[in-house]
């Protein structure tokens, strides 16, 4: 009769336990505001390569065989294995097995009238049996532990690749700085030779009696102002060189870099598609699922705990006074035992636990639809940056170009006597502040497409990734 009511309330403790988790429903948009086209160009797994540069492709290389954090992750992900090979290993019997062997000797010394006898009692024993052990998982509780290490181990994988790429943007981003930093002394030391050209011109006008010293003073200051900047540019590049080699996993002194400049690189082209193909090609989009998974995992533990625990154990073995005969037919000994477990007063312990789980579901729910949403403004913000830092290059190459042939008219005019000196020193800054701000609004297209890079994913995509078995909530991606 007891079997029978056991046997009722199984399928009733199975639905008590898996009901009302909420799966998350993340709104996902038709199209992005940015581009409506709906034209997709995804990253390739390597997609640092479309820039051209042989050193950023060394430097890549380095970072993802030495960079710490990369192999930090590697670890985690090591550590979420082995918890999985832990929780997953109640799931079958464990089986022990013991043995003992003993031997004792006692003397008894009696005395009848003028006689003593000495007897002497030796004993021996000798056992060995093996053990079984096991949990009837009844109500899942063992099972949804697995699950739960299972969606630990996939998110740790995906943590894995989201530093990864963390990491290659990183490099690129850095690398690129650098490039500008060299563009930028380039450029000042260019400018720095066409002051100082300008200066020997006033001079020698001022010999002649045609420029005054006020002249020479103003443009000799212009000189010092240009040649006091290129330390300080010098500096910025030195820092991003050290930051590379903490990128690539060696000391400063070890990064030998070759100079370059932005202008030899390519930008290659890229364009997000539509929003729904999005979520399947960021890490720490299913990083978040993955964790809320497992969230879910646990609530199904909680719940579990409510119900009995039921174990079946056995052992059987051998027994015998002679270590010959230990293994004989006479020997051997078998026991089976059913036992089990349930909680009756636990002053509210486990309904805190399974409060605790559900809020920890909560919050991952939350984080989830965050890191969704971030991820649609992280291609939203990609996109129009990388728009307007295109249009802001071209309206600042067209400045140059205007600034340039100021200048140049400037400078003939003062070498001619014709030209007042205070245009020639307005028509310089001019063409200097532009040529450096060139520089920069060049590598903030470079830094909007890297940007754009990332935010698309890096060419990852959730099928690269080998995972262990575990379900995740069907139908989110």
């Amino acid at each position: 009769m007891r079997t029978v009511s056991l046997l009722a309330i199984l399928p009733l403790a199975a639905c008590a336990i898996a009901s009302d988790i909420p799966s998350p429903a993340p709104e996902v948009p038709a199209a992005y505001r940015a581009t409506a086209d709906g034209r997709a160009i995804w990253p390739a797994a390597a997609w640092w390569r479309g820039f051209g540069s042989a050193e950023l492709d060394r430097l890549i290389a380095a970072a993802r065989e030495a960079n710490f954090d990369i192999h930090a992750a590697v670890a985690r992900v090591r550590q979420a294995d082995a918890q999985l090979t832990a929780a997953g290993a109640p799931l079958l019997p464990s089986v022990s097995l013991g043995g003992s062997g003993q031997w004792s000797q006692s003397s008894l010394r009696r005395v009848s009238g003028q006689l003593a006898r000495t007897t002497t009692t030796e004993t021996r024993s000798f056992s060995t049996s093996p053990s079984v052990s096991w949990e009837l998982d009844l109500w899942g509780r063992v099972a949804a532990g697995r699950e739960s290490a299972a969606a630990s181990a996939l998110a740790s994988r995906f943590d894995q690749e989201a530093v990864a790429l963390s990491v290659v943007t990183a490099v690129a981003s850095t690398w690129f700085q650098a490039l500008a930093l060299q563009d930028r002394v380039a450029v000042a030391h260019r400018n720095l030779t066409d002051a100082e050209m300008i200066l020997r011109a006033i001079q020698a006008r001022e010999s002649a009696g045609t420029a005054s010293a006020l002249d020479v003073a103003q443009q000799a200051a212009l000189v010092a102002g240009v040649r006091a900047n290129i330390p300080g540019l010098q500096s910025q590049l030195e820092q991003q060189l050290t930051a590379l080699g903490l990128l690539t996993g060696r000391p400063p002194s070890a990064v030998t870099v070759r100079p370059g400049t932005l202008d030899a690189l390519r930008l290659p082209e890229i364009a997000p598609g539509l929003p729904s193909a999005l979520l399947a090609r960021r890490p720490d989009v299913a990083g978040a699922e993955a964790l809320l998974a497992a969230a879910s995992a646990n609530i199904k533990v909680a719940r579990a705990a409510f119900f009995p625990r039921v174990s079946l154990s056995g052992s059987a073995g051998w027994q015998s006074l002679v270590l010959g005969n230990l293994f004989g037919p006479g020997s051997l000994f078998a026991n089976v035992a059913l036992s089990g477990t349930q909680a009756v007063f636990d002053n509210g312990a486990l309904s805190a636990q399974v409060e605790l789980d559900r809020g920890r579901y909560d919050e991952l729910l939350a984080n989830y639809q965050k890191s969704v949403v971030q991820a649609f403004t992280d291609v939203e913000n990609g996109v129009r940056g990388y728009d307007y830092a295109t249009e802001q290059e071209r309206l600042t190459v067209e400045a140059v170009r205007v600034a340039q042939l100021a200048a140049d008219i400037a400078s003939e005019q003062v070498r001619a006597g014709t030209s007042d000196v205070v245009r020639a020193l307005q028509a310089q800054t001019t063409l200097f502040q532009d040529l450096d701000s060139l520089a920069q609004v060049r590598l903030a297209r470079f830094q909007a497409l890297l940007s754009l890079y990332k935010a698309m994913g890096g060419g990852w995509s959730r099928d690269d990734v080998a995972a262990p078995e575990v379900r995740l909530f069907q139908g989110v991606l």
